[in-house]
């Protein structure tokens, strides 16, 4: 390490190990694992970081937080080594190179992959003696450490303690289970609620904009229409988890033909129609499977994978 803060080691001496700071390391610097360094060194964390890209890991000295040339003094540095990239198959490529540096040391993996690749990440980690948590973070950048930010963790209870108070400047940590993979269970599910929203309302503001209408007209009339939708969500929930879902062929015939309109309304003012002809095929599915069984099917239903 050429670069330093306040060294991590000097930062632990003079008090009892319940005492003493624990010092983080951040891996990846992206615009997550920017803003998780800012935020840290904000809470007071002594902070180490490593980047492929050095410029990144320089720049962070802004923020008082070490740089360390190589990865494997950079784990060195820190008990708790925070995981920013893009994938967990990134990891491999990063802590790869300095496995004899993992024994004893807690990696909380922060990037966003699948919870069966989290599993398997977790016990390679664990098979070089490293400790393995793993965390989705319900923030942008900009969101890291706000009142309304919180991240998704799992993993074994006794390393999410061991951690959780160095963890928390983040964002409120919502702690899910002993099975790794729940944190990016939940952290998927919500992407996929928020990648289709966001789809959706793009979807939106082109018919608007190509009808020759103006968008800031529009925006307001869209947030009207969302509202408040814990209501809506919290009945949804209740019918897919009581009922299978919404199965009332009234509802159904109603929402294949709304869809089909939007389909029509999209087309004709020549705005791709790929998103809205998928969900309309969804609610049309599910007419044909209502009248192959005899009886009415849900969107939930085939979205899980069979009416059964």
């Amino acid at each position: 390490m050429n670069e330093t803060a306040e060294s991590p080691r000097t930062a632990r001496t003079g008090g009892t190990p319940a005492d003493r700071p624990i010092p983080v390391t951040v891996i990846g610097l992206g615009p997550m694992g920017r803003a998780m360094v800012e935020t840290l060194r904000a809470s007071g964390t002594v902070v180490t970081v490593w980047n492929r890209s050095p410029e990144k890991a320089h720049a962070m000295k802004e923020f008082g937080a070490a740089r360390a040339d190589t990865v494997a003094p950079a784990l060195d540095a820190g008990e708790v080594i925070l995981v920013s990239l893009t994938d967990y198959a990134a990891m491999y490529d990063v802590l790869g190179t300095a496995v004899d540096h993992l024994p004893g040391k807690t990696i909380v993996n922060l990037s966003s992959d699948s919870p069966e690749v989290t599993r398997t990440a977790a016990r390679w980690v664990r098979a070089r003696g490293g400790r393995f948590l793993a965390g989705g973070v319900m923030a942008d950048g900009a969101g890291v450490g706000g009142a309304d930010s919180f991240i998704f963790y799992s993993g074994e209870r006794e390393v999410f303690d061991a951690c959780t108070e160095v963890l928390r400047p983040l964002g409120r940590p919502e702690y899910l289970g002993a099975d790794v993979g729940l944190a990016q269970l939940y952290y998927q599910a919500v992407l996929a609620m928020f990648l289709s929203g966001l789809l959706a309302f793009e979807q939106a503001l082109a018919m608007i904009e190509r009808s020759g209408e103006p968008i800031e007209r529009f925006l307001p009339y869209a947030q009207r229409s969302m509202g408040d939708m814990t209501g809506l969500y919290a009945g949804v929930a209740a019918l897919a988890a009581d009922t299978g879902g919404w199965r009332d062929l009234a509802h159904l015939r109603m929402m294949a033909a709304g869809a089909g309109h939007v389909v029509e309304t999209a087309a004709a003012v020549g705005v791709g129609t790929d998103l809205a002809r998928a969900v309309q095929d969804l609610w049309l599915h599910a007419l044909s499977e209502s009248e192959r069984t005899g009886e009415p099917v849900s969107t939930f239903q085939l979205l899980r994978g069979g009416t059964a």
